[in-house]
């Protein structure tokens, strides 16, 4: 059975049809007509997921299958494909956080087609307050191969992703193993000096976890390591865009500056999407909450604990903000990412699996997406 779909291209707002045959995009043409704010594109892709609507990447499950409605409530907001996020902790328990995934995928189909990489944010970065972020002190370490490898086998190939500091001894060799092995580095929760960052980029590290955040809240005017990471060339760069990680006007800076290198990620926790309160949380322990949807150290204010919204929510603020306009929002949240893995990425190629968004823009700018199809079947939404 063949289901056919009109909308505004999301590149340039011109007609398409799009015919879909057996979960994957069998044929796409440009159309005479089509619904006037209707847009249609490819779903998200988030690389850097803790968790979202109460569940936790980094809790280990009673029943592990209650994680696939992670990729359930993603779905309902774009999302069509995610990183599972792993963060410092020790080495046993990342371990066992990672072989949580993998017997996930292996038992929740949908979850399996949502999940295709896993994210190792830490435990190899920065041990100082401040760049640190929340990430417990006493599991922070050095750049450890052997361990890593361990962790690669564990994943069954799925880890796709490390973020790190250069700061360490070693780095840049550990870099150089990774990327052999296939693995985006990302450079992250950092105190690394300009030379440092540079030797990474020689090394291979290819982006910017969360540019602008996990940092001292003061640094030295010049040098230092915001400065070295935006005049890297090299280095594409992700950012929060929840309204609280990053002022708007430091993300029109980094996108003038990083151009088509600058990609959304939401780095959302359990709490995203939970009512204000005081929560004793996976990632940063005891958390506050806000009404504005600010998530804190329960005793820090001023140091964020991830974000508590998702990538819709970030493409929306860029949008209401006026930061860009609506076809490079999508690209930053779909294409961009995408292509940090696979070069040739095309979302309206024959044969590509079927995930695609449609979506209206409401008179402030920001989308409503009212169609979701994965692998092209439709998930209903609430």
């Amino acid at each position: 059975m063949e289901t056919c779909l009109r909308g505004r291209s999301f590149l340039d707002g011109k007609p398409l049809e799009i015919i879909l045959s057996k979960g994957k995009i069998k044929f796409v043409s440009s159309a005479k007509t089509c619904p006037e704010n209707v847009w249609m594109g490819p779903g998200f892709t988030d690389i850097q997921v803790n968790g979202y609507g109460g569940l936790d990447y980094n809790s280990i499950q009673s029943d592990v299958l209650a994680l696939g409605q992670i990729s359930r409530k993603l779905l309902q907001v774009g999302v069509t494909s995610h990183f599972p996020t792993i963060i410092t902790n020790s080495p046993d328990k990342i371990s066992a956080l990672i072989r949580q995934v993998v017997q996930l995928r292996k038992m929740d189909p949908l979850a399996n087609s949502c999940t295709t990489g896993i994210h190792i944010e830490g435990p190899f970065i920065s041990p100082e307050d401040g760049p640190r972020g929340a990430h417990y002190r006493e599991f922070v370490q050095s750049p450890d191969w052997e361990l890593f490898k361990k962790w690669m086998e564990e994943s069954e190939g799925l880890i796709r992703m490390i973020t790190l500091s250069p700061e360490w001894e070693g780095s840049a060799a550990f870099i150089e193993k990774c990327v052999e092995s296939g693995i985006l580095v990302s450079i992250g929760h950092t105190n690394a000096s300009h030379a440092q960052i540079t030797e990474a980029v020689k090394a291979g590290a290819r982006l910017s976890t969360h540019l602008g955040n996990g940092m001292h809240s003061i640094i030295a005017r010049h040098p230092n390591y915001l400065w070295s990471q935006l005049a890297a060339e090299n280095l594409s760069a992700t950012i929060i865009a929840d309204g609280f990680h990053l002022p708007a006007e430091v993300i029109q800076v980094f996108k003038k500056v990083k151009g088509e290198k600058l990609m959304l990620v939401s780095d959302s926790v359990a709490l995203a999407g939970m009512p204000a309160a005081d929560y004793e949380a996976a990632v940063g322990g005891k958390v506050t909450l806000t009404a504005e949807g600010k998530l804190h150290l329960f005793d820090n204010p001023k140091t964020l604990a991830g974000s508590a919204m998702n990538i819709l929510q970030g493409v929306n603020f860029l949008l209401k903000n006026k930061l860009v306009a609506l076809p490079e929002a999508w690209q930053m949240v779909s294409i961009r990412p995408q292509r940090l893995f696979d070069t040739h990425f095309d979302p309206f190629q024959f044969g590509q699996k079927a995930d695609l968004i449609l979506a209206e823009q409401l008179p402030d700018q920001t989308l409503k997406i009212f169609k979701v199809l994965k692998n092209g079947v439709k998930i209903p939404l609430d």
